[in-house]
């Protein structure tokens, strides 16, 4: 088989890496208009909490609050305080990020060290079709600075979103809607109405009556919260959306990087010289496979990143927020949560380094490792290699993935929200696009051959269709 070009059989390109470049950047474009969005929100208008004031002073509710103050004083020092404490807490978790970043910095590095003198030096110094270049310590960079970088997003989104989100929910009506008899009384309205009060012990001793059953319902006014939860549902999009459209954005360049740089130069060099078919694919599969070790240290960074932010954050607002339990109710009495306890803001900056920041570098890695795997795992099928732009299957489920989601979060504009529909909203998003993403994938295994096997070394292939 001389003169044979052995790109146009193992490993073909043929429309993918176009699609997944298309639905990345539609990913990351889409988690950008979000930003924006957010960005046009003007919380130092004090008309939405004024309004918010005069409703509450109008049905009786915390009238003691407006002795000696009018409402627009009321909203205007609201306003404040809000902003106020919205930057104690970005403050604090940009310190801490800053802080835990510096470290895992120089343990990548020192990491990337380790893997380019053994696996890297490993495959450099192979006599047969040897790598030109630490590919795997590189990859392993590129997928730990990703994962800093996601987390980082998370974080500053999140703690922008958060007084937005609470300035929106002052922006509802008060609708009818059918409410638990007991709640009708105007107590539990006004523990729920405010932001500060939202976890103290009468919204929870409320809410776990709810849980228990057994309640009389009757028509009762409550705050619509949709304008609220829209704007917590964006915030919660640029992370999803831009942290998926980076992961893949950035693989897929890793991928067609090293494989033009090695995977194309060694291919038909490596084969020129072997006449027997199964000499041919296994020769090939093994080229594929090293092509996809090389590029799983992209995964491994991930995970190493989320590994600290998960575990560095998640002890943080541990110690933060059973400090200042201990301190708050325990010394002094007061409510969780309470704007009294200024252990309250190390609480709050906790949850956004390790629930927001950590889960956003969790996130990748899961999904970066998830799809090397896969990659890895399809090197050992001969019909996938030899199937133009199979091998990019785990990559077009996730692209698949996006425009499933890009079309689910559309179906939220529809739905009332208030305080006890926000989760239903949230679970039939989840069933919404579930759905979609079903049948989206029908059209998609068609690009796998219809039967094919892989092989495994001690034991017989094992053989699947692409259903």
């Amino acid at each position: 088989m001389a003169n044979t070009d052995y790109l146009e059989i193992y490993f073909k390109q043929d429309w993918a890496h176009y699609f997944i470049f298309g639905c990345a950047i539609l990913s990351i474009v889409w988690g950008l208009i979000n930003v924006l969005i957010i960005r046009n929100i003007d919380i130092t208008d004090p008309a939405p909490i004024k309004a918010f004031f005069e409703e509450e002073i109008a049905a009786g509710i915390n009238d003691e609050e407006a002795e000696g103050k009018d409402t627009e004083t009321l909203a205007k020092d609201v306003i404040t305080e809000l902003k106020y404490i919205g930057d104690l807490i970005t403050t604090g978790a940009i310190q801490f990020l800053w802080a835990e970043y510096f470290y895992l910095t120089l343990f990548c590095l020192a990491f990337a060290l380790v893997i380019g003198f053994t696996v890297d030096a490993t495959e450099m110094a192979r006599a047969d079709s040897p790598s030109n270049f630490p590919y795997t310590a590189v990859s392993f960079l590129v997928g730990a600075s990703t994962s800093i970088l996601a987390g980082y997003i998370g974080m500053r989104i999140a703690v922008y979103t958060n007084s937005r989100t609470t300035y929106m929910c002052c922006k509802g009506e008060m609708q009818s809607t059918m409410i638990p008899k007991d709640q009708t009384t105007g107590n539990y309205l006004d523990t729920m109405a405010r932001f500060h009060d939202i976890t103290s012990t009468e919204c929870k001793k409320a809410e776990a009556q709810l849980d228990e059953g057994g309640t009389e319902w009757e028509e009762g006014q409550v705050k619509d919260l949709k304008e609220g939860f829209m704007t917590a549902f964006q915030g919660g999009q640029v992370l999803g959306f831009t942290l998926v459209g980076l992961a893949l954005l950035i693989l897929e360049v890793i991928l067609l990087v090293y494989k033009s740089a090695w995977f194309d130069v060694v291919l038909n060099k490596q084969l020129e010289s072997t006449t027997d078919q199964a000499k041919l694919d296994h020769e090939a599969a093994e080229l594929v496979r090293r092509h996809f070790e090389f590029v799983a240290g992209y995964g491994l960074g991930g995970s190493t990143v989320a590994l600290f932010g998960r575990v560095g954050g998640g002890i943080y607002t541990k110690a933060a927020d059973v400090g200042a339990d201990l301190v708050g109710k325990v010394v002094a009495g007061l409510e969780e949560d309470s704007p009294e306890n200024p252990g309250t803001i190390a609480d709050n900056v906790g949850d956004n380094v390790g629930d927001i920041a950590g889960m956003g570098a969790d996130l990748f890695g899961s999904l970066a490792e998830s799809t090397c795997a896969a990659l890895v795992v399809s090197s050992t099928s001969y019909e996938l290699i030899k199937t133009a732009d199979a091998l990019y299957y785990p990559l077009i489920v996730t692209s698949v993935g996006i425009l499933a989601s890009f079309a689910s979060v559309l179906f939220a504009n529809f739905f009332t929200v208030n305080v006890h529909t926000v989760q239903n909203v949230l679970k039939a998003q989840l069933g919404i696009s579930t759905v979609i993403m079903t049948i989206a994938l029908v059209p998609t295994v068609y690009i796998l051959p219809e039967k094919f096997s892989f092989v495994l070394k001690d034991a017989a292939p094992i053989t699947t269709t692409n259903w």
